[in-house]
């Protein structure tokens, strides 16, 4: 049941319905500058992280979710998508 005295999605705040954009971070690399610069095309930049590591949405600098990366099925299969496994309270943070 919806709290009164918190406001829902459907309270009529017109901030409701902007999209925002979410990056989905599935890791880092840190090369050396003289390994950047002898990149070339089919290269392989080894990230920090492995394919079943979670990832992290975040919305600018903030996080706000962690998730599961997964690929789809049906018409869009093929496609990668996120499970979400854990999600910031928005309102106090994660």
């Amino acid at each position: 049941m919806d709290d009164p005295a918190k406001p829902g999605l459907g309270d009529g705040n017109p901030f409701t319905q902007v999209p925002i954009e979410i990056t989905i971070s599935v890791g880092r690399a840190r090369p050396l500058v003289r390994e950047l610069l002898r990149l070339k095309r089919d290269a392989v930049l080894p990230l920090d992280r492995k394919v079943d590591d979670p990832v992290e949405l975040y919305v600018g600098d903030r996080l706000i979710a962690r998730g599961e990366l997964t690929e789809l099925d049906g018409d869009q299969a093929g496609q990668l998508a996120v499970r979400l496994t854990e999600v910031a309270d928005l309102q106090n943070g994660i």
